[in-house]
């Protein structure tokens, strides 16, 4: 079966001559144009008429499309040529924003779309079927190939300016109420005039991609601010970081797990005494001395003591016997509760563990300072506990935060675009927008 657009002839351009001011015009999409404006006095004409009835008169076009009309360019393996081009405004808050748009022919294909802003480029395609409405309220949605578009902004539009030919019958200050859904890198658009909505499909696209497809030797301007549907190029920082932070813990809980299997945490001294608090600071002493095996590591020493709203304060030295070699610390223990007319309360705690790094083999003791307190408290039981060898996991927590703190960090820039983005539309906390596998 013979293909009836594939067969058609292609069309070339042919001339003629604009009946406002007489100046020469030539159509490129003869048959498929509805409207052409005359460059020269700015009249808008009927393509589909043979003398170019005019439908308005106007002004001479001030437009220097970035794209000028008649370039050629191929996109996705297809030839355009661009044919058309108006500049649409909408007034938001007494602020007039206007972006350009271009119509692209290929005599096969059809029509093909372009817009800019601001540095800003959609290419457009018309739809043929509607998106389905998923949902209402204050920010509707819509549906279309899987993906889930928000409603960004509706706005009056207004053109305002014109020059070439274009498929449908244009007039300088027509008016449509268009409304854009958002699924970054897609947009969604609904103009609605006389009853008749038409939707379209536009794709954000990077201006030089645009520049090189139509061979155009100036670089298009750098764009500016965030647009409605551009990728947000953060989106996929927390998904990258976070594999990481994956392997990241897992590394961490084979270490630790290594760490507990290996450390002996072995029970070196255990013993019990009392401070009597009436020596005042006579009251040191030395325990009897315990071994210290293996090769260099870490020593903890636990601390109890049986208190009740009363402190103690500790000096500790670790003493080797042959060498006389000292590590020394020290710590406080406090413990005190009561009810109030909150209830139960406490604060401090009866025990702390002192850990030491890195302690030679060898026999050692403990050189013991206890002191302060409560004076009316006469003595204090307390358990010294020496350990050899034993597992530490201030490493790991501080590991963790090393590999979480990246990953929160990496929220904020994701974040920050989106409310870029929804602060110039109708819903300001709208929240982040859904984006396509596709980006």
């Amino acid at each position: 079966m013979v293909n009836p657009v594939a067969s058609a002839p292609v069309p070339r351009a042919t001339a003629f001559h604009c009946p406002s001011c007489g100046a020469s015009l030539e159509l490129h999409a003869q048959g498929w144009a509805v409207t052409v404006v005359c460059g020269s006095c700015g009249a808008q004409l009927d393509a589909a008429n043979e003398q170019l009835r005019v439908l308005q008169y106007g002004e001479k076009p001030r437009l220097s499309p970035r794209i000028p009309l008649g370039t050629r360019g191929t996109w996705k393996g297809v030839a355009w040529e661009a044919i058309g081009c108006q500049v649409v405004t909408i007034t938001v808050e007494e602020v007039d924003y206007s972006w350009t748009e271009y119509v692209c022919f290929n005599p096969f294909r059809g029509f093909l779309y372009l817009s800019e802003y601001q540095g800003h480029w959609n290419v457009i395609e018309k739809l043929r079927r509607r998106p389905t409405p998923s949902s209402g309220g204050d920010q509707p949605t819509f549906t279309l190939d899987g993906r889930t578009y928000k409603h960004f902004q509706t706005a009056v539009a207004r053109t305002t300016a014109a020059l070439g030919e274009f498929p449908w019958e244009l007039r300088v200050g027509d008016r449509v109420v268009s409304q854009d859904y958002v699924a970054a890198p897609y947009l969604l658009s609904a103009e609605a005039s006389e009853g008749e909505i038409t939707w379209s499909q536009g794709i954000y696209t990077r201006g030089d991609a645009i520049q090189k497809a139509f061979g155009l030797p100036r670089e298009f301007m750098a764009p500016i601010g965030v647009f409605a549907n551009q990728p947000n190029p953060y989106a996929d920082l927390p998904k990258q970081l976070g594999k990481r932070f994956m392997l990241g813990v897992l590394a961490l809980v084979v270490m630790l797990l290594l760490t507990i299997t290996m450390a002996s945490d072995r029970d070196v001294f255990s013993q019990t005494y009392t401070y009597d608090r009436s020596v005042g600071e006579n009251g040191a002493f030395v325990t009897s001395a315990f071994t210290l095996e293996g090769r260099p590591s870490g020593v903890a020493i636990d601390l109890r003591a049986d208190l009740a709203n009363d402190w103690v304060f500790f000096t500790l030295s670790l003493i080797n016997e042959q060498t006389g070699a000292t590590r020394e610390v020290t710590r406080q223990l406090e413990y005190y509760s009561g009810t109030d007319s909150d209830g139960s309360w406490s604060e401090g705690d009866r025990s702390e563990t002192v850990r030491l790094s890195s302690v030679p083999a060898g026999r050692y003791f403990l050189r013991v300072q206890p002191e302060g307190g409560d004076v009316g408290r006469q003595s204090v039981n307390y358990t010294l506990r020496v350990r050899r060898d034993p597992p530490h996991y201030g490493f790991y927590g501080l590991a963790f935060l090393a590999l979480v703190i990246p990953l929160v960090f990496a929220l904020f820039p994701a974040a920050a675009f989106e409310n870029r983005r929804w602060a110039e539309s109708d819903h300001p906390s709208g929240g982040t927008t859904t984006t396509s596998d596709d980006e």
